[in-house]
Formats: structure tokens, sequence, C-alpha cells
């Protein structure tokens, strides 16, 4: 296994993937954002007959789909190819913050008390899922977009809205990592 794999690449490379994909999609005249994927799959589906919010041409967004099953098969690729049993390197603060919360020591990037099979069919961990999923979902609409959306395409595009949006998405995730997680865990 490569040896550079092990741990998250540097910011500049995915920094300057980012801007190179953010300067074609602007040159091109899209916008960027994966919540809007799940609108497209609704409408392909046929909910426009139910609600209007999802009655338009789908056809055109048909790129944004192909970017999200590249995005799944590169989640795939990396796990299954370039994944290492090296855990990731964290500080010893971190470390010790993680182990008050009730967490191992990590073995992975995410946390096996909230993202694993075992975990997921708990009470508790049923409970973290779904209303964090429902959050993320009616936040994404009532914001219209995600995180992904407005933080990346939005600011990229110097939209006043995004700007704000960006803010409030720092915000709530402060308040979550260090007022509400305690009390979860």
């Amino acid at each position: 296994m490569i040896e550079f794999i092990s741990q998250p690449w540097s910011w500049y490379v995915s920094g300057t993937v980012i801007a190179i994909i953010m300067f074609l999609l602007l040159f091109f005249g899209q916008s960027f954002g994966f919540s809007s994927n799940l609108r497209t799959i609704c409408a392909i589906g046929g909910a426009g007959r139910v609600s209007k919010f999802f009655d338009f041409n789908w056809k055109t967004q048909i790129w944004n789909l192909v970017f999200l099953v590249g995005a799944i098969l590169g989640g795939f690729v990396t796990k299954q190819f370039l994944s290492t049993d090296v855990p990731i390197a964290l500080s010893e603060a971190t470390l010790n913050d993680l182990q008050q919360l009730g967490f191992a020591t990590p073995e992975g990037m995410q946390p096996s008390e909230i993202f694993s099979l075992d975990a997921m069919f708990s009470l508790k961990g049923f409970l973290i899922l779904s209303i964090g999923g429902f959050l993320v979902g009616f936040g994404s609409r009532y914001a219209g977009g995600c995180t992904s959306g407005h933080a990346i395409s939005g600011i990229s595009d110097l939209q006043v809205p995004s700007m704000i949006a960006v803010v409030g998405f720092f915000i709530g995730g402060l308040l979550m990592n260090w007022i509400i997680l305690p009390y979860i865990f």
C-alpha cells in the first residue's frame, strides 16, 4: 500500500481540485450542490405529479447525477483499495476529548459508536441518525441548498445568501460540537 494514503491528503490537493471543478462549472453555467440530487431523483420517480417542487425537466440535471454516482464510486474505491488499517493522526487533546465523550480510540475516520451497524440498530443510534437526517434535509431545503452548494458553489459565485448560510452552518456546527454533542454522549 502506498504510504501517503494512510493519512488524509493535504488541503491544497483537494482545494486545487475543487477550484478546477468550480471554474469548469461556472464556465459552463452550472451550480453545484448535492441536495439537488434528491430533488432530481424524486422528479425521475414521478414526484412531480404530487408536488410542484418536483415538476421540472430533470434531464437538465443528468450531469449532477453523474457526479453523485462518481462520488459514491470514488468513496467505494477509496475504502476498498486505498485505505489502510493505520489510524489517522490525532492530537492527544482530541483523543482525550473523544474519550471524555465516551468514544473509543478511533480506528478510522468515523467513530464506530455512531457509524456502525450495531450503533445504527440501537435506539440511540437510530434516533441520532433519523433526527439528524431530518434536520439536514429540512435545513438544506429551508436554506435553499446544502453545505457543499452554498460553501463551494455559492461563495465562489459571490452570492450573499450563500455567505450568510455558511456563517449559519458554522454557528450550528459549533453549537452542536460544544453544547449539544456532550449531552448526547
